[in-house]
Order: C-alpha cells, then structure tokens, then sequence
C-alpha cells in the first residue's frame, strides 16, 4: 500500500495544480471519486488485470463506463494512467488529492468512533472544540465501536484522543500492573 501511495503522489500532485489552475477543485474532485469507484469496482479489477488488454483498450473501457463526466482533462489522465499501467492507483490518487485539496482549503477531517450513534448537537459540540484546538475549518467523519463501551475516540491526523471508557479502563489496567 505503502507503495501505491509513493506511484500516486505526482499523479494527485499533478492534478491538484491543473484543478487549481482551473479553479476546478470541485469538479475534480467529483470526477476522481467516480474514477476510484470505477476501478474498485470487482468485475472493473478483472478487466484492468486483463494482460490481454492493451492501454488503448482499458483507457476506451474506462471512459466508456464514465461516459460525459470526464472532462477532457479527465480522459488525458485516464489515457496516461492507462498507458503507465497505473489505472488500478487511481483510489490512492483520490485519497491524496483530497488530502492536499482539504490542505489548502485549510480544512482537516477529524474522526470521531463512539459506541453510539452521535446526536448532530454532540457532533457540533466536537467539532468546535476540534477546530479551536486545531485552528482550522474542521470537517467530521463518524463511526461507530460498540466495543468502546462508552465516550469517544477522536482523531484527527496524528493526534489521538480517547476519551471511551475502554480506553480509560486500559489506561487503569496499565496503571494497576506497572
């Protein structure tokens, strides 16, 4: 995966300044998540692993299941990524797209796991606190652990916080042996 990332940085690099240029970052955006989709896709994987298939044929594959949403932009990079062999990347492209388009938008995405549903006043609560503490336009993401017990995990690039009854019980254990 590690990998996939390194081969993919000048792609989402690259495409980040062509949608800047354009003032397209939305567009791109759009067109990059219905591309990631297109390729993850099971019976996609099976064609584009085709050693069958050269790089015209899986470039006209691909924009012919996109149909118009490409825009011409959108077809060059599907033709060049053909021609690399580079097709099946196209969801870390999207992910690290994202990644420099929140970046500039000086948005950060915070993840909040609890072992219950959030109600929106709670995740608004979190999210102003996060966006005090981090200084930038907070954007949340929710998941749900039942395993947590209670309380919250937040994270929200490389900081943690565990606020869950879990982690406070781990916390106890560890004190408890040390």
């Amino acid at each position: 995966m590690q990998e996939n990332t390194t081969v993919a940085r000048p792609y989402a690099q690259a495409v980040f300044e062509t949608a800047s240029e354009e003032s397209k970052l939305t567009e791109w955006s759009e067109m990059l998540k219905l591309l990631a989709a297109v390729v993850a896709d099971a019976q996609m994987k099976a064609v584009l692993e085709d050693p069958t298939m050269d790089a015209a044929a899986l470039s006209d594959f691909v924009l012919g299941v996109c149909g118009q949403a490409l825009s011409e932009t959108g077809n060059n990079l599907v033709k060049v990524l053909a021609g690399a062999g580079r097709l099946t990347i196209i969801p870390e492209i999207n992910k690290l797209y994202e990644q420099l388009r929140a970046e500039a938008e000086g948005v950060v995405e915070v993840g909040v796991i609890s072992a219950y549903e959030l109600a929106p006043e709670q995740q608004a609560v979190i999210s102003e606190v996060m966006a005090k503490r981090l200084g930038r336009k907070v954007e949340i993401t929710h998941e749900i652990d039942d395993s947590l017990i209670g309380g919250v995990v937040i994270r929200a690039g490389d900081e943690v916080i565990d606020a869950s009854v879990r982690g406070r019980l781990k916390a106890l254990a560890t004190q408890i042996t040390s």
